[in-house]
């Protein structure tokens, strides 16, 4: 499973700071995500979604939806 996140904030032109403002996730939570350190739980997940103001299933690709 890939995490899409990288991809959503170059699309919207969106910063870190922006990211973590929208979501109330922590910038290094944020930059954990995206560089593949750390695997977002679903709560996490969901505030991404929320914050971002997208579907859940547009976080991430997998050969499984």
């Amino acid at each position: 499973m890939k995490i899409l996140l990288g991809e959503i904030m170059y699309k919207r032109n969106l910063t870190i700071r922006q990211v973590s403002i929208l979501t109330d996730i922590p910038k290094s939570s944020i930059e954990n995500i995206m560089s593949g350190k750390t695997d977002p739980r679903l709560g996490t997940l969901e505030r991404l979604a929320k914050g971002l103001n997208i579907r859940i299933s547009d976080l991430y690709d997998s050969p499984f939806k």
